[in-house]
């Protein structure tokens, strides 16, 4: 079974990141995939993208601009409803494409 490690990015690093890092877990799970997820504030971000503990980052508020060094994944479809399974495909292709 794959392991990864999300960090989601919401304004306050509270609320909605957490919603959308339980969305997260809960589709990879049933897709066979264990994951982790720890939320943040975008001021953080950077910071701990960086830190190399995470795989690839989930957003649903603007992030500030820096290299990241790994895929970045606007979340907001999480939010609406509206673009839901296009995140999720965007998801499992950044999944796919760590193992490579």
């Amino acid at each position: 079974m794959k392991n990864v490690n999300v960090l989601s990015v919401c304004g306050s690093g509270t609320v909605t990141s957490s919603m959308v890092a339980g969305k997260v877990k809960e589709t990879l799970k049933e897709k066979g995939i264990n994951s982790s997820t720890t939320e943040a504030r975008p001021t953080e971000a950077l910071n701990l993208a960086q830190s190399g503990r995470f795989d690839f980052i989930v957003y649903t508020s603007p992030l500030p601009p820096g290299d990241y060094k790994i895929p970045t994944i606007n979340a907001f479809a999480c939010l609406t409803g509206i673009g839901e399974d296009k995140f999720f495909e965007d998801v499992f292709k950044t999944v796919d494409e760590l193992n490579k």
